[in-house]
């Protein structure tokens, strides 16, 4: 791997965290090096996507979200025979990671089932490679059910609350 391009692979990495660190959809950049030299790095993330992606971990999301929606067993059962991932409330998962329902171990969850909450507020945190990704609610409402537990693995578009 020549000089130039290990710069070009930490510029893209340095791109990437600039991504994640100040929730950002999209970021393009054209390095110049040259008169017929350049790169050219649009580094993205889609939420939209996430519906297609969330049909294959479906049955993996199962059997972790039986336990945690326990606690709220009344209207838990009326809601498991449907799959969290169709319902309109789902909020999915944008990266892999581990999902953490507060800022720090210790501290008081985020939000719990029954709690108000308004769209961009602060769901959980789903940590990927180092970097904490906080998950903001899509729209306002309520949080019917949370399908994860406090230091579950989750995977890319797997449901992780349900907010109606």
């Amino acid at each position: 791997m020549t000089k130039k391009h290990e710069s070009d692979v930490a510029f893209i990495k340095a791109l990437a965290e600039l991504l994640n660190e100040n929730d950002l959809t999209e970021l393009q950049v054209k390095r110049e090096y040259g008169a017929d030299d350049s790169l050219n790095v649009r580094v993205s993330r889609k939420n939209e996507v996430v519906s297609v992606a969330a049909a294959a971990p479906a049955p993996v999301a199962a059997a972790p979200a039986a336990a945690p929606a326990s606690p709220a067993a009344t209207p838990a059962p009326a809601a498991a025979s449907d799959d969290p991932s169709d319902h309109p409330g789902a909020v999915p998962s944008p990266v892999v990671g581990t999902a953490y329902m507060a800022a720090e171990p210790g501290a008081a969850a985020f939000v719990s089932v029954g709690d108000k909450v308004s769209e961009g507020d602060t769901l959980m945190i789903v940590e990927a490679m180092k970097t904490m990704n906080h998950i903001p609610s899509p729209s306002s409402g309520t949080v019917k059910r949370i399908l994860v537990a406090d230091g579950d693995a989750v995977e890319f578009g797997q449901p992780l609350m349900i907010i109606e």
